[in-house]
């Protein structure tokens, strides 16, 4: 008897143990909605007791799913395959907890790994049940291609007209508008926007600071800076060749992210440029440090944890055989000190 109890503990001896069916522990263990709370908890409890582990393999056998979602980052578009932008890990925070809410594995694609054939490969080799992308980057024409495929997939970016994939991001044009009014209201008329515009997301919250210039009853300047880096250090070094030629200085600064925000305004102090006094800043993304910042940034929030459950949500329904519509998700402005 001793050595009987010894032995491994299979689902039934779980269910006898528990003093439920087979099936009700089957549900319990993957977090099935058809078991309430304390018939789970019970299952789990008893399972924990007895050292039982579900076999995930053998699960994901059964279920004819890998239980796993691949997600690709947009290495690319930062120099040496170098992501500096803390956003890009806090969405992918975000994404990883709506996986992780719903018994999903999360697969990290390889910089390399950034081509439809490769994508495809992932998906016939049984690596992963869907994509999610983050950040389209210069990647829409290869997205349109996987996406033709009919690949489960869903994008973090900004959806185009001839789009044919699910995207979820922010209304950057709103955004553009929100900062462009904000300086309005300080009485700015010259804004300087920094950002690359081959970029559909940072095209379009460009066109929304020139609507609301447009829209002034005054005359309203505004000016550019590409970037062709996303580090704070190219951002800086950028802000400091600015200075050295430009005659008419910004009395207002609307950056692509809240890096190049931070960058910009401590090149302006060493300049003696006061922020907020000389010039209003307005970064965007919304995130931690900024609030920390010296001054503290006003910026556009994008909502991570509202942006990684959507995510993951619209791609387990297609999944499943839906076909959910592309979405924006809340976008506001967050008044600080800059």
């Amino acid at each position: 008897m001793a050595d009987a109890d010894k032995r491994a503990k299979t689902m039934a001896d779980i269910a006898r143990l528990a003093n439920v069916s087979k099936p009700t522990v089957s549900r319990a263990l993957s977090n099935s909605p058809l078991v309430n709370a304390e018939t789970r908890d019970h299952v789990l409890s008893v399972a924990a007791e007895h050292g039982y582990a579900v076999n995930r393999n053998a699960q994901k056998l059964r279920h004819k799913r890998t239980n796993t979602i691949a997600v690709s980052l947009d290495f690319r578009s930062h120099r040496e395959n170098h992501i500096s932008d803390p956003f890009m890990f806090d969405l992918l925070a975000g994404v990883s907890e709506a996986l992780g809410d719903r018994n999903q594995d999360l697969l990290l694609c390889a910089p390399n790994h950034n081509d439809v054939v490769s994508f495809r490969q992932i998906l016939n080799e049984r690596g992963a049940d869907g994509f999610i992308v983050l950040g389209q980057g210069h990647r829409e024409e290869m997205l349109k291609e996987f996406a033709a495929t009919a690949a489960p997939v869903v994008v973090w970016g900004a959806a185009a007209d001839d789009a044919n994939y699910c995207v979820v991001g922010s209304d950057n044009l709103l955004g553009g508008q929100l900062a462009g009014r904000y300086f309005l209201g300080k009485g700015r008329r010259r804004f300087l926007f920094v950002g690359d515009i081959s970029f559909r997301e940072l095209r379009l919250r460009r066109e929304g600071l020139q609507r609301a210039a447009d829209a002034s009853e005054d005359e309203v300047v505004v000016d550019d800076i590409t970037l062709h880096s996303f580090s704070y250090e190219a951002a800086y070094d950028a802000a400091n060749r600015y200075l050295d030629v430009v005659e008419n200085r910004p009395d207002a600064l609307f950056a692509y992210n809240d890096t190049a925000a931070m960058a910009f305004i401590s090149a302006f102090r060493e300049a003696g440029i006061d922020v907020p006094g000389d010039v209003s800043v307005v970064g965007y993304n919304d995130i931690p440090s900024a609030q920390f910042f010296s001054p503290p940034i006003t910026t556009i929030r994008q909502d991570t944890h509202q942006a990684g459950h959507l995510l993951v949500a619209k791609l387990m329904r297609i999944i499943d055989g839906d076909t959910p519509k592309s979405t924006q998700i809340r976008t506001e402005l967050i008044l600080r000190e800059s």
